[in-house]
């Protein structure tokens, strides 16, 4: 016998016995905390801002008065037609470069981590909510949840193409600890906290 299959033979006969339950996880995230303050202080943190809307005209005059209305906004959301284009999801991707603003909607987001849960259903094309210079997402107060174990939760066993988290606008840090904003994807981060 070879001493590489005399190493496995022992490694073999030496296994621990298999755990089969799992650990109980529903612990976590039973802390007491204000979850959407604590969703608007991690999000600040990490270079997003907070908005609190009642409704969409609000959202809608935000948009007026804070970015330009005459470079390319795009949406998914026919609530914002009025100052967003409905009519790119099936562009060639690559003509989506020269986008200043995305609005779309979130699935649900985390208060931990301010991350928000976002599927291709939702994005229009997936490409779209890095390719524009700002990035804005819609979620409703109460589809915020504590942690990334209830996020994950509450996926399940969805079935959908593309699916991820987004948490603040890009971000990236050398070695010297200096922070560039939006060096690839979004500079900039509006959350909308829909009431």
């Amino acid at each position: 016998m070879s001493s590489k299959a005399e190493i496995l033979k022992r490694i073999k006969l030496n296994q621990p016995d298999l755990i089969t339950d799992l650990p109980d996880l529903s612990l976590l995230g039973s802390e007491d905390f204000d979850i959407l303050e604590t969703y608007k202080t991690v999000l600040k943190g990490i270079g997003g801002d907070p908005v609190e809307v009642s409704d969409y005209s609000e959202i809608i005059n935000y948009i007026k008065s804070n970015y330009n209305l005459q470079k390319r906004l795009i949406t998914t959301l026919p609530e914002l037609s009025e100052i967003a284009s409905l009519d790119w999801n099936n562009v060639d991707p690559h003509s989506l470069q020269d986008v200043e603003l995305t609005v779309v909607k979130a699935h649900f987001g985390v208060a931990e981590n301010s991350a928000l849960w976002v599927t291709d259903d939702i994005l229009g094309q997936r490409i779209s909510p890095f390719i524009a210079q700002y990035l804005a997402i819609i979620v409703h107060k109460n589809d915020i949840v504590r942690t990334m174990q209830q996020a994950y939760e509450r996926i399940g066993n969805q079935e959908y193409g593309f699916g991820t988290f987004i948490a603040g606008p890009s971000k990236t840090a050398d070695i010297e600890q200096s922070l560039v904003l939006g060096a690839h994807g979004a500079r900039g981060l509006i959350v909308f906290l829909l009431d």
